[in-house]
């Protein structure tokens, strides 16, 4: 795993949860993580805070900036790059990992949490990667990696929550776009989503979360993941998407024992059985 050394990474929504377990991942192997993430102080319903999350990135072995921002603002994605390129002298690596989540039927669904799932999904997507371009080209091995799931047009996951859908597909869509606009940028431009729930604050706070915890895999199985992917030459992976467990076995990693969820793991949203 040398090929993280001296790499830096712009992760966003990076204080808890995947993007935290993405962070520690790539610092176990010596990677220098810039965090942009809204969480200053504490919450008392979110474990941890941007500050906290730097700490453990340096606990684990790599480098790291905390910047308390909001990935729907310009301005605030311009400063996490700009620490980037100070402190680290570039950026090699974006995860594109802050989302909202809304399921609410259509009827129900507030306006202001449709605006919120467009604004935090996509355009924060946006912002992100196009502001970390100009230095992605000079990255020897480049990657961005959204966490969006591969397009699955069932009607079951499409008439389940339409706009969360939109929002998560629109996410999908701008990586597979940008991996066809950029081809020839030596840029790698995947997508990464779970097989199973994770063990995040998201299922922790929803009703009859002890089950669900226990049927829910350790964020650390994302983390793995992410490091397995980011491992390989960016032309290998540009326009994939992958689900985690097969990101893994590709590196020869089939024992997922250690991730928990026990032998019954809830499967995520927009994935079937097999």
């Amino acid at each position: 795993m040398s090929t993280f050394t001296d790499r830096t990474l712009v992760v966003s929504g990076g204080s808890r949860g995947i993007g935290l377990a993405i962070a520690l991942g790539a610092a176990s192997h010596g990677a220098n993580v810039v965090l942009l993430a809204k969480t200053s102080e504490p919450h008392p319903r979110l474990p941890g805070t941007v500050h906290t999350a730097v700490a453990d990135v340096e606990a684990a072995g790599g480098k790291g900036v905390a910047v308390v921002g909001d990935v729907r603002k310009e301005e605030d994605v311009q400063r996490a790059i700009d620490a980037a390129v100070e402190h680290f002298g570039g950026v090699d690596i974006v995860v594109n990992n802050a989302s909202a989540i809304a399921t609410d039927p259509t009827e129900e669904l507030a306006a202001k949490k449709f605006d919120l799932m467009m604004d935090i999904n996509i355009r924060g997507t946006f912002l992100l990667t196009k502001a970390a371009l100009p230095h992605l080209r000079k990255s020897p091995n480049a990657h961005v990696i959204t966490l969006a799931p591969p397009m699955n047009m069932s009607p079951h996951w499409l008439g389940a929550h339409p706009v969360y859908t939109l929002s998560k597909y629109g996410m999908t869509l701008l990586s597979l776009g940008w991996a066809a606009e950029y081809a020839d940028a030596g840029i790698g431009f995947s997508c990464l989503w779970p097989e199973t729930y994770i063990a995040t604050a998201a299922v922790a706070n929803a009703p009859g979360f002890q089950e669900s915890l226990a049927r829910s895999r350790d964020p650390k199985i994302m983390g793995d993941a992410a490091v397995a992917i980011l491992s390989r030459p960016s032309a290998d992976v540009n326009g994939k998407c992958f689900i985690d467990v097969e990101a893994l076995a590709a590196a020869g990693i089939t024992d997922l024992s250690s991730y928990g969820g026990g032998d019954d793991p809830i499967l995520d949203i927009f994935v079937d059985k097999s």
